[in-house]
């Protein structure tokens, strides 16, 4: 990182060239140490977060419970961005820890902090260590709709047929 203002960490130029800029700031308490999100791999689309929990405790989800997970950050997204929070496929996979409302979006005029509702989809509880990475953001470009009421839609092969009207195989 380039630069840092009031808390909040800036890109240099030409680290914002090869990405969007994703402003981000610590909530009070937080533990820095845990550092920013960050790409685990070169062709990582998702930047894991962290459990950055207070008092640098764990927390346990007892097999299908919800909990907020607090990442002690805050973001400021781009106009014209959103960030989407996703599970991540391994925690997923081995213990059945996914994020309830995959894809979660984080708006451009949101500024509070940013937690992750996590639940346990699986058979046992599962302990959420402090510093954990616990899920994966994306950034995301959003196109917005303009909506237009008309008194009938185009006909297609497919019409109103859903859930499953296409088949299996």
């Amino acid at each position: 990182m380039q630069g840092e203002t009031a808390g909040v960490e800036y890109l240099s130029q030409e680290e914002a060239q090869s990405g969007v800029a994703l402003r981000i700031s610590w909530v009070e308490g937080a533990d820095k140490a845990l550092g920013l999100p960050r790409y685990e791999t070169d062709g990582a689309a998702g930047a894991d977060l962290r459990a950055n929990l207070p008092g640098r405790s764990a927390i346990e989800v007892q097999a299908g419970a919800r909990v907020l997970v607090a990442t002690g950050l805050r973001l400021a997204v781009p106009d014209g961005y959103e960030v989407q929070i996703r599970p991540r496929s391994g925690l997923a996979l081995k213990h059945g820890i996914t994020l309830p409302n995959s894809p979660g979006t984080i708006d451009s005029d949101y500024r509070g902090p940013l937690g992750v509702i996590v639940m346990n989809a699986g058979a046992k509880p599962f302990v959420i260590e402090h510093g954990m990475r616990i899920a994966q953001m994306v950034v995301a470009p959003v196109v917005r709709a303009v909506f237009e009421e008309v008194a009938t839609l185009d006909d297609t092969s497919r019409g109103a047929g859903g859930f499953g009207s296409t088949g299996v195989a």
